[in-house]
This record gives C-alpha cells, structure tokens and sequence, in this order.
C-alpha cells in the first residue's frame, strides 16, 4: 500500500487516493473541450458514426487530457506549491511520490488506443502530420527543455493548439475539403484559445513570478493581457460573421466571454488573483457555449 503526504500535512493511502490524483490531473472539468471538437468535426464532416468516431473521441476525452494536464502537474511541482488555485478541480497538487505514476498512466493509457485510432484511420499522411503536431504540442507546452508555456505569447498559441489541433484531425481524417469558410472558423476556435489561455494565466502573475515562471501574463502585465484576451474574442467573433449560415450566429458567443473578462481590463498585477472569479465564469460558460454550439451544428446539417 502506497502512501503520500499533501502539502497540508494530511497522509492519505492506497490505490483509490492513487487513481483519484490520477484522474484529477487530468482535469475532468476540461475532458469535453478536447473531445468535442474531434467528434463535431467528424461527424459533421463524414455523416456517420463508427469505431474511428468512437475510438477517436475516447482518446481526446481522457488519455490525451491526462498525457496534457498530468505532465504539466508533474513539471509545474514547485510553482503549484504557492499557488492557491491548485489542488482541486483547476490542477491537481500532486505528491512527488506520484509524478512517475502519473507519467506513466498518461503514457500507458495513451499509447494502445492511439496505435487504435491509427489503425482504423488507414493510410492518411496529412492526419499522421496534424496529430504528430498536436501531440508535440502536448509535450512541449510542460516538459522540460522545451516549455513552451515559459515563452510569452507562445504558451497562449501552444496551449490553443492544444484545443484546436483535435479539430483539425477530425477534418484530416475524414477528408474535409478545406474552404475559405472553413479556414475562417478555424482561425476563430485558434483565437478564442489563444484569448481563454491569456485570460487564464491573469490570476497566475504572481504565483509564477515568485516561481520564476514567464508567461503571456508576466511579460505584459495582468491588465494589458486582459485587453489582448478581450481582443483575441473579439476577433474570433469577427471571424465568424465572414462564415456561411449559421455561422455568423457563433459571433455571438463570445459576448459572454469578453463581459466576463471586461471587469479586469484594469486589475493590477498585485492584484490580479481577483481574475479567478472571472475566471470560474469562463469555465461554467464553457459548458453552456458547448451547449449552443452543438445546437448551431445540428442546424447547419439540417440546413446544408
């Protein structure tokens, strides 16, 4: 039996505290936000519902969030420890007693039902090439060497990779024409994470500062990241005005998104942990955007 002590002093023991730490770093909040956009775009692209449909969805709903969340879980220890946020449903505060379990978990639990997916996706360069991409991306936002999540500006472009590249193999592998209107509807998604991923890291400016930790927010200052966030939404929501109909009803979505943000445009750096209220609307709007995105897909099938 495997023990580990909490940073608040509490010992917690056995296989059932292992896998609910396992299962916490992958972020269960978030799993929907990965998945959902590979399912959308293969269904909606091939019309059909069979086992790359299900095998694919599986694998961006859990393995690849736990491969995503746990290395970042992992590698971000020391900077988790001063960080309120962490050690709930926002990131898990792991023992190091259970780093290499994680890291093993994330890979174990990836590797067979992706060599699955390959599989059942048959001979498909351009998907091998988008996924190659996606999981690079996964790695390198946290993993030592590389930590991308360090670099101003691209940590926000990574970590919306992150969300986006799903999409963009479910397009590969079902063979989407790529067209101007869907190049617009792409680049819209790109920008709402590069924008979710800024508005995120706001409430983290002092807590990775004191780790030695750069990041968008650090490098331009809580209220001027907040500004970039607001404009990144609003050029996502741009962006699909130009798209086919119902498209430009999308644009509409990220009103909510920038009325959440706007109260911060100003926060100061000392006090920018207030952006995690701000923040916790974000993540319930992200459920409630699903939601009517779904419904505005289910249109467009009908009406195409």
């Amino acid at each position: 039996m495997t023990e580990s002590v909490h940073p608040n002093g509490r010992a917690a023991t056995g296989v059932g505290h292992t896998v609910r730490q396992v299962l916490l770093s992958s972020r269960p909040l978030s799993w929907i936000n990965t998945a959902f956009p590979f399912a959308a775009a293969y269904v909606v692209t091939t019309g059909r519902v069979d086992a790359l449909l299900v095998v694919g969805t599986l694998f961006f709903l859990i393995p690849y969030n736990l491969l995503m969340y746990g290395i970042n879980d992992v590698f971000d220890y020391e900077s988790d420890l001063r960080n309120p946020r962490k050690g709930g449903a926002e990131g898990a505060m792991l023992d190091p007693s259970l780093h290499r379990t994680v890291l093993v978990s994330g890979v174990a639990t990836a590797v067979p039902v992706l060599l699955l997916m390959l599989v059942l996706a048959g001979a498909n360069p351009w998907s091998w090439v988008v996924l190659a991409i996606s999981l690079f991306a996964v790695v390198a936002y946290s993993a030592p060497g590389l930590r991308f999540k360090e670099r101003p500006v691209l940590d926000s472009v990574t970590s919306s990779i992150h969300f986006v590249s799903p999409a963009v193999y479910g397009l590969a592998v079902a063979g989407a024409l790529v067209t101007p209107d869907l190049a617009a509807l792409l680049t819209a998604f790109f920008f709402w994470g590069v924008a979710s991923h800024a508005f995120g890291a706001v409430q983290d400016v002092e807590p990775d500062r004191q780790g030695g930790i750069s990041s968008i927010a650090t490098a331009f200052g809580a209220a001027q990241t907040v500004r970039l966030a607001i404009g990144f939404w609003l050029l996502a929501g741009l962006l699909m005005l130009v798209t086919d109909w119902p498209g430009p009803l999308a644009a509409l979505l990220v009103i909510p998104y920038i009325l959440a943000a706007w109260p911060y445009r100003s926060i100061s750096d000392a006090d920018s942990e207030r952006a995690n209220k701000g923040w916790k609307r974000f993540l319930r709007l992200n459920f409630f955007t699903g939601f009517l995105v779904t419904m505005l897909l289910i249109l467009w099938v009908v009406l195409r």
